[in-house]
């Protein structure tokens, strides 16, 4: 400990950890063995929240403002501590709190938050973008009504805790509406200045040494007491407009929520971020500018392999390598076009042999803003993302040894005019001119990485320097708004997977292409049942240049995207809760409204990654 400015004794660290509960017991997410008080079956599939305003009471009673921390707190990502460092020493006997970060701060301009703050909505996800200020709390999830029909079921069966194959007792009868048995999202999202909601807990914490203090959140407390919620009643969605009947209920329901569990030393096994150092730096490198729009968010570039115009120059020369598949057909460029967004046109890449691929190529800008890689999220880096179709059978079909041996005999042949001198060049990227696997994806990944797009006619619009159309405006609107007729919200509901200036988000969803899976997507990977036909939400930007669709490349237009998500909706246990909340089909828009949102996504295409000649790309 050392003693401050202000004559405090300063050093204890208080560790602040919350653990989602319902009824006292853990929660069980993607399980559907909740009720509601009004009998209804749901599951929670999501719990994230900000917090800020932490405060410690003195024995006299006087508050002790904790300055400057916020913290956010995620089920699915396991966020779920918050340490305070230098406390000063004492005893206090409370803790305070808000849920939502104060109003300058909720209204605060997002660029400014370093990639790893609380507030970074690339983080978080939890920013509303363009309509401004930050979603407090939300929590989303499925359900099915109290009122299932005997008859609606087959060999009625005690059903599936979690989201398998759905259990007998799940199928419907033939003609049976989908108010009996089948299931429906619910979505409630907390936010507006006025909802921000303190939480007092009073706990007597001896803040002369370093403190773990344990937190019970309460989720049937926040549904139920002393505000019952029901869906079917209630509602299930809430954007927490003016005068909305559910966000007060949550606000009312917040405080009790939370509950002191256990108090006890901290011990010396927390774990603290890695300060990662650049790796093979040369003794002269050039840093490269890396450029974004100015209503981006600060993205989490690699702090070991940070960008210089070397590696970026490699990067690139390796992206256009035929040398890295088997029989030198390929390199990444032939699935990955610069003229096209850095996508395929085709349905399927062809690899090595005319092997057939099974998914759609997915395109290659503004992945610095993305955590996980492929439709699956199989790849945590771009590093490691750019290794694996290398090595994949029915892709490249090589081995990265070979793929060394290659580049280096490429740098002894005397003819520069056919052939790269890769050692020269690995040694001014790295310091050396040994070509290693790890180098090669340092070097690729720095080249993705400064695929940025974001000079589109609707940053354009953004900037004054030209103006959407009417339709386009129309489209937009549509694209921000909810929707939900219970309070005379009738868009497209864009915005929830689609949400921010980089229209993407971190997620992995269904979003109703099929009842069953014969592509177990995210699944695969993560081995839960409940991810089953989940797949990464890819940014909406360029996206008339990306045809065709969807994992599979199902849909060649962008008008036949719009009518699935009109129409086309198919209900699965998995099916994302903000999807599965709106009518059987999806979200039904008139054709004027459906020619409108088709385009407002035009003016998503940015002009550096246009076809020559300009237009939408044909799927072939």
């Amino acid at each position: 400990m050392f003693t401050g400015a202000w004559g405090l004794v300063l050093g204890a660290s208080l560790q602040i950890v919350v653990t989602p509960k319902f009824s006292g017991e853990p929660l069980q997410p993607n399980s559907l063995r909740y009720e509601t008080s009004a009998k209804e079956t749901f599951s929670i599939t999501r719990v994230s929240y900000l917090v800020s305003g932490f405060a410690l009471q003195r024995a006299d009673g006087s508050w002790l403002e904790l300055t400057n921390q916020l913290a956010w707190f995620d089920l699915e990502k396991s966020h779920s501590s918050h340490r305070v460092a230098s406390v000063p020493s004492g005893e206090y006997r409370a803790l305070r709190f808000h849920i939502g970060p104060d109003e300058k701060l909720n209204h605060a301009d997002v660029a400014q938050f370093p990639a790893d703050h609380p507030l970074n909505p690339n983080l978080n996800g939890l920013h509303w973008s363009w309509q401004g200020g930050y979603i407090f709390l939300a929590i989303e999830g499925m359900w099915r009504s109290a009122a299932v029909p005997a008859a609606a079921l087959t060999n009625a069966e005690p059903s599936s805790e979690h989201f398998n194959a759905p259990a007998k007792a799940d199928v419907l009868r033939p003609g049976v509406p989908r108010s009996g048995a089948a299931l429906d999202g619910w979505s409630y999202h907390l936010a507006r200045d006025t909802n921000r909601t303190r939480i007092n807990l009073a706990v007597p914490l001896d803040l002369t040494h370093d403190t773990k203090l344990e937190l019970d959140f309460d989720l049937a407390t926040l549904l139920n007491a002393p505000r019952p919620l029901s869906f079917a009643k209630a509602g299930s969605s809430t954007h927490s407009r003016e005068g909305d009947p559910i966000a007060a209920a949550l606000v009312a329901n917040l405080p009790g929520a939370f509950h002191v569990r256990r108090v006890s030393a901290a011990t010396a096994s927390e774990i603290v971020a890695e300060n990662l150092k650049p790796l093979y730096l040369p003794e002269k490198f050039t840093p490269y500018r890396f450029q974004m729009s100015a209503t981006f968010p600060i993205p989490d570039l690699p702090r070991d392999n940070p960008l210089i115009e070397e590696r970026v120059a490699l990067g690139e020369k390796l992206f256009r390598e035929t040398a890295l598949s088997k029989d030198g057909s390929l390199s990444c460029s032939s699935c990955h076009d610069s003229k096209h967004a850095f996508s395929d046109p085709r349905r399927y890449s062809i690899g090595v042999r005319e092997q057939v691929g099974t998914r759609q190529a997915m395109p290659l800008f503004n992945l610095a803003w993305k955590n996980s890689f492929f439709w699956d999220g199989r790849a945590p880096s771009l590093r490691a993302q750019a290794l694996m179709p290398i090595q994949d059978h029915t892709e490249m079909d090589e081995t990265l040894t070979n793929v060394c041996a290659k580049l280096a005999g490429q740098s002894t042949i005397s003819n520069r005019q056919s052939a790269i001198n890769y050692t020269a060049l690995f040694t001014s990227a790295f310091g050396s001119s040994e070509i290693t696997p790890e180098k090669i994806g340092f070097a690729i990944e720095s080249f993705v990485l400064t695929l940025t797009s974001f000079d589109s006619k609707f940053d354009r619009a953004l900037r004054g320097e030209t103006q959407l159309s009417d339709e386009e405006n129309r489209g937009f609107e549509l694209f921000m708004t909810e929707f939900d007729p219970r309070r005379e919200q009738f868009g497209a509901d864009c915005f929830h997977c689609h949400g921010g200036p980089l229209f993407q988000s971190q997620t992995f969803a269904n979003n109703g292409l099929d009842a069953t899976f014969t592509d177990p997507g995210r699944a695969k990977i993560s081995g839960k049942d409940s991810d089953n036909g989940k797949f990464s939400t890819p940014s909406l930007r360029n996206v008339t240049l990306t045809a065709p669709y969807m994992h599979d490349g199902r849909f060649t237009t962008l008008e036949e995207v719009v009518d699935h998500y009109s129409t086309g909706v198919t209900r699965s246990a998995t099916l994302d809760p903000n999807i599965a909340k709106h009518p059987d089909g999806g979200v039904p828009l008139s054709a004027v409204d459906k020619r409108a949102l088709v385009a407002f996504l035009k003016t998503l295409a940015d002009e550096k990654f246009t076809p020559p000649g300009g237009g939408e790309r044909t799927a072939k």
